[in-house]
């Protein structure tokens, strides 16, 4: 009887080291996945809050198996190092624009240039469709989560201009190819990320800025400038990335793989309409401070085409020489522009 209640006890315990040990892996194994999330737009900012409700989606979505930690206004890394600051593990996912690290990625350099993009929503749209088609080699180090582009960048002054001669010895703050439309209409192009812009207006550093209507209320820029030169026709954009360290990307089951590509499919178009709205707050905000929009009579509009078309062909003839598609890059962007719902 000694013997049957001493081996009891042995197994017994065995049992209960065996269960604490499945215990404390299944503890371990609940421990989110955390991920940190660089951001360069201020908290504030409509898009940054679309950021954050696309983290939160995806929270949700896991039942709490992914923790992303929002890191807003450059305070992780500032928005030229966020590319970077991804790849090297800095931060595990980032958003900021191509324009920020010119030459780095040429052919996405292409969505920049003026190519007439009508609305936020039409160019994001565009973005992520053209990304699909070109498939650019200078992303592969990376998992591209999705893109997303702001509506039409126009001419935002110190004082008003109503035609290409008014521009002529000003100073434009600008980046990527619209620092190339600003020399093309006749002014010299400053380049300088959005959250210098207002200090450099407010001192004279720049005479205005090219830029969506959206950064009047969002980065606050109408109370430094005091008119908008309404010029849609040769509106760019600014291409946007988010990312994600392509070693945490690889590191994650399936399921949850499928989580972040099905919610950030979701949020293309919610960030293409953010941008439509922050757009027409912009627009709104400007005039409630009594702001003058200009709109460009029809012969001079078709003036500032025709002096940023060369923008265009150099863009293409650069590219050809270096042997990446430049022709199919304009022709693809050009199409999908068509197709998604530009006059």
């Amino acid at each position: 009887m000694k013997k049957i209640a001493l081996l009891s006890g042995i197994l017994l315990a065995a049992m209960y080291v065996c269960l604490g040990h499945t215990g404390a892996l299944a503890a371990s194994e609940a421990q989110p996945v955390k991920l940190t999330y660089s951001i360069f737009f201020p908290p504030a900012h409509g898009q940054a809050m679309a950021g954050s409700a696309w983290a939160k989606e995806i929270e949700k979505r896991s039942g709490g198996r992914i923790k992303i930690d929002i890191f807003a206004g450059g305070t992780l890394t500032a928005a030229p190092e966020v590319y970077d600051g991804v790849v090297n593990g800095i931060s595990d996912i980032g958003m900021s624009c191509f324009a920020y690290t010119r030459g780095r990625f040429p052919i996405m350099e292409a969505l920049d240039l003026p190519m007439g993009y009508p609305s936020g929503k039409v160019a994001t749209l565009v973005a992520n469709a053209y990304l699909k088609e070109m498939k650019p080699k200078a992303l592969d180090e990376v998992k591209v989560l999705y893109l997303h582009a702001h509506g039409p960048g126009l001419l935002h002054t110190k004082k008003p201009v109503k035609k290409m001669e008014d521009l002529k010895g000003m100073k434009i703050r600008s980046t990527g190819f619209s620092a190339k439309v600003v020399e093309a209409l006749g002014a010299s192009p400053v380049a300088m990320p959005q959250g210098e812009t207002y200090e450099a207006l407010q001192k004279g550093v720049v005479d205005g800025t090219f830029t969506p209507i959206e950064t009047l209320k969002g980065w606050k820029q109408a109370e430094v400038v005091k008119y908008t030169t309404d010029c849609p026709d040769i509106g760019y954009t600014t291409a946007m990335f988010v990312v994600m360290n392509l070693k945490k990307w690889n590191a994650l089951p399936e399921d949850l793989k499928k989580i972040f590509d099905d919610t950030s499919a979701e949020w293309i178009p919610k960030h293409g309409q953010e941008w439509d709205r922050l757009d027409k707050e912009g627009k709104d905000y400007a005039l409630t401070l009594k702001n003058e929009i200009i709109t460009l009579p029809s012969a001079e509009n078709q003036r500032w085409v025709l002096a940023v078309a060369p923008v265009i062909d150099s863009f293409k003839k650069s590219a050809n020489e270096k042997g990446l598609p430049g022709d199919k890059a304009i022709a693809e962007i050009q199409r999908l522009l068509k197709e998604n719902g530009r006059k």
